[in-house]
């Protein structure tokens, strides 16, 4: 998380139910500011300690952020919006991670895939494929920054902090890859 917030900041959260399982999501009045996968009891609770220390109070019981941000990831799952217009607080990132982040989520649209490569190459770091791969991993806002959309040049999948099943079914619902059987 940004060591750089030297002040505190307003922010309410929530866990929404999705396909892919519970999200925890968390928002401040700068924009939505984390996506958390498998927000069970435990997790979702971990993760609000460490809301609360990076953003030095208690959450406040909504946001509008959050409201359109749970909008919005409703209605991608079902499948009728393709670009999340909800604003970002990019607070919880920094450095190359963010810069890593912000050139994926303004260029890597729906229904398409970047390479780790080809994502170092666009953010001037020829050399960084692996900490492209590590700024995935470390992505406060998967699934409205992109991060499934990443996926290695030899045509695998790549990783997913989310797990692959997930990856598969995000890269399903968005027709790279063929939904699944069953």
């Amino acid at each position: 998380m940004n060591a750089e917030r030297d002040q505190q900041a307003d922010w309410a959260w929530r866990v929404l139910d999705t396909p892919i399982g519970p999200l925890l999501l968390a928002a401040t009045r700068e924009g939505l500011a984390l996506v958390g996968f498998h927000a069970d009891e435990r997790t979702t609770r971990r993760a609000l300690d460490r809301l609360r220390q990076a953003f030095g109070r208690e959450p406040l019981p909504e946001i509008p952020h959050l409201a359109t941000a749970a909008d919005e990831l409703t209605r991608y799952f079902d499948g009728g919006l393709h670009t999340f217009t909800v604003p970002l607080d990019w607070s919880l990132s920094a450095g190359f991670n963010e810069r890593v982040l912000r050139a994926l989520a303004a260029g890597v649209a729906y229904g398409t895939v970047v390479g780790y490569q080809d994502l170092a190459d666009r953010v001037g770091e020829p050399g960084a494929a692996r900490a492209v791969g590590a700024a995935m991993g470390s992505n406060p806002l998967p699934v409205v920054v992109p991060c499934h959309r990443v996926v290695a040049s030899d045509g695998g999948i790549g990783g997913f902090g989310g797990g692959l099943e997930t990856k598969r079914r995000l890269l399903a619902l968005e027709g790279v890859l063929p939904q699944p059987l069953f």
